[in-house]
């Protein structure tokens, strides 16, 4: 099978990069979103990013119009009828996304593979809700998706051997080079990641350093591109805080419980960049 048509539901901050990513690699694409308004947000934040990469000299302005051109937008699912892959790129709730699962699998191709995006939930829980659990697996993208190289494939203990080489395929397409990781809490980066982050608040709540001195340890002292709690913030506090309880959840592992001054940030609206508050000022 040769995936020509992708469909991503979703135009949030990953939707949509996943969205451009598919679209820049040459593929038709459908997007959708809940709403119009929700879906032209999007829209505009790909046209912004790919603005952008044209004056860093990354894209000509031709191949930001082809692009574009391959962009379907909709919201109505019933466009994913013809698709060869669909990406879920919605929020980590799990019973939306068995929901979404539940209406691909009526609407889609028998063929059609199906993926989600999430970083932390149990995929088998959500290909269980579809009558080809064979043919659903993770792909975790990074963001920023058009940038960020990897791509983390998740196998799950019924995807098969041929979706998953097909969806490696795909991914190679993308310029993305691959991992896979079974499906556990966190898979492999988040899993390694999150107790990262949840450390470095722990040694600011319990005054060790500054926020501006542990960060610079680490963008110094490992080569990291930026330190922990900046991450944070660029990840959103709430994001991160969601990602380690769900990880606990399943595992009971004490190294993914949050300190209590994540939750309090959190209860503030302290999300980091995008509420303009969080260990940094954005404002």
């Amino acid at each position: 099978m040769e995936i020509k048509k992708v469909g991503v539901i979703g135009c949030g901050l990953m939707g949509s990069g996943i969205t451009q990513l598919c679209a820049q690699s040459g593929y038709q694409v459908v997007v959708t979103e809940v709403s119009r308004e929700l879906l032209d947000k999007g829209l505009k934040s790909i046209d912004h990013f790919m603005s952008r990469a044209i004056e860093k000299g990354r894209m000509s302005q031709a191949d930001k119009e082809a692009a574009l051109s391959r962009i379907k937008s909709s919201v109505d699912m019933n466009d994913f009828a013809d698709s060869d892959l669909v990406i879920e790129a919605v929020v980590e709730n799990m019973d939306l996304k068995k929901d979404i699962f539940a209406k691909l699998d009526k609407i889609c191709p028998k063929e059609a593979i199906l993926a989600t995006n999430t970083s932390c939930l149990s995929i088998i829980d959500i290909a269980s809700i579809t009558s080809k659990p064979d043919k659903v697996l993770g792909m975790h993208f990074f963001n920023p998706a058009p940038i960020m190289k990897l791509l983390e494939l998740v196998r799950t203990v019924s995807s098969s051997d041929e979706t998953i080489e097909i969806v490696r395929k795909f991914g190679q397409s993308l310029g993305k080079t691959m991992i896979v990781a079974k499906d556990t809490p966190g898979f492999v980066v988040n899993r390694l990641l999150i107790p990262f982050m949840l450390n470095a608040i722990r040694m600011l709540e319990s005054g060790i350093a500054s926020r501006e001195d542990i960060d610079t340890g680490i963008q110094l002292g490992l080569g990291h591109p930026m330190g922990p709690l900046t991450l944070t913030d660029f990840t959103g506090l709430d994001t991160t805080l969601y990602v380690a309880d769900a990880i606990y959840q399943e595992t009971k592992d004490p190294q993914f419980i949050a300190p209590v001054l994540m939750r309090k940030m959190v209860a503030a609206g302290w999300l980091g960049r995008k509420s303009g508050k969080g260990f940094y000022d954005y404002k």
